[in-house]
């Protein structure tokens, strides 16, 4: 069958087309696909770059993470009310007799910085946090858990006898983070309004009264008055720790009545 003349001249036309806007049209697409990534990543990385510094300057932040980063879990045991920083010194010189350092890693007795009023002046000391509790951060085998259980001055961990419970970050925070002292600079007027204040606050508590701690490391727990110290605007009280009593002393303002 003879081929229309028509035919080749619009075949030849249709390839002439193809061939010229083909590459024509290639080179506009190409460079709007290269263009277009590329301020992306950069104005990403900025997004990225910009919090890291603002969140080093957070401590609180600071410390969890470095608590994150320390292998072991902390641990904590019973010691005798007042010889915390004994046992605290036992502990660690039979971590090294015993070459004990690959799982035993850290001891810690937790302190506090507080403001005592004494003679009608404040004085800022340091003092044990949760008394007669030491923290150990160990990796938990038969052999730690014997070198630090027949540690002189240790009666015990907390938990079941032979299955310590590890405390939980939350935990570990509220004891090891540092403390910041709270000493408020009165005037003289305002310490005698605050003296005042304080005889009224003494009326309101009483020996045996149940409070709720409404500061500090303790905050929401339930407590106990054992003793109430007017002239300091403190008072002693028992806190369930870990299952036991425990006597903290806290100041009028860091308790609510119930």
């Amino acid at each position: 069958m003879p081929v229309p003349e028509d035919f080749e001249i619009r075949f030849s036309d249709a390839a002439a087309s193809q061939a010229t806007t083909s590459p024509e049209e290639a080179p506009e697409q190409q460079p709007a696909a290269a263009a277009e990534p590329e301020p992306a990543p950069a104005d990403a990385e900025q997004v990225v770059q910009e919090p890291a510094p603002g969140e080093e300057l957070d401590p609180a932040e600071a410390f969890r993470q470095e608590l994150r980063s320390l292998p072991g879990r902390w641990y904590v045991v019973h010691s005798y009310a007042g010889y915390e920083k004994r046992v605290k010194q036992n502990l660690e010189f039979r971590i090294q007799s015993l070459n004990m350092e690959d799982y035993i890693f850290q001891v810690e007795v937790p302190m506090e910085e507080v403001v005592e009023v004494k003679n009608a002046q404040r004085k800022l000391v340091s003092r044990v946090r949760v008394p007669s509790y030491v923290l150990v951060r160990m990796e938990m085998n038969n052999d730690s858990w014997g070198a630090v259980r027949h540690t002189p001055g240790v009666t015990g961990f907390v938990g079941t006898p032979h299955d310590p419970v590890p405390l939980t970050e939350d935990e570990v925070f509220s004891m090891l983070a540092p403390a910041r002292a709270k000493a408020p600079a009165a005037a003289p007027a305002k310490a005698a309004a605050s003296g005042k204040a304080a005889a009224a606050a003494a009326v309101d508590f009483h020996v045996g009264e149940s409070v709720t701690v409404t500061d500090g490391p303790f905050e929401t727990l339930p407590a106990t008055i054992s003793e109430i110290s007017p002239e300091n605007q403190k008072l002693k009280v028992l806190v369930s720790i870990f299952g036991r009593e425990t006597p903290v002393e806290l100041s009028f303002s860091q308790v609510a009545k119930i």
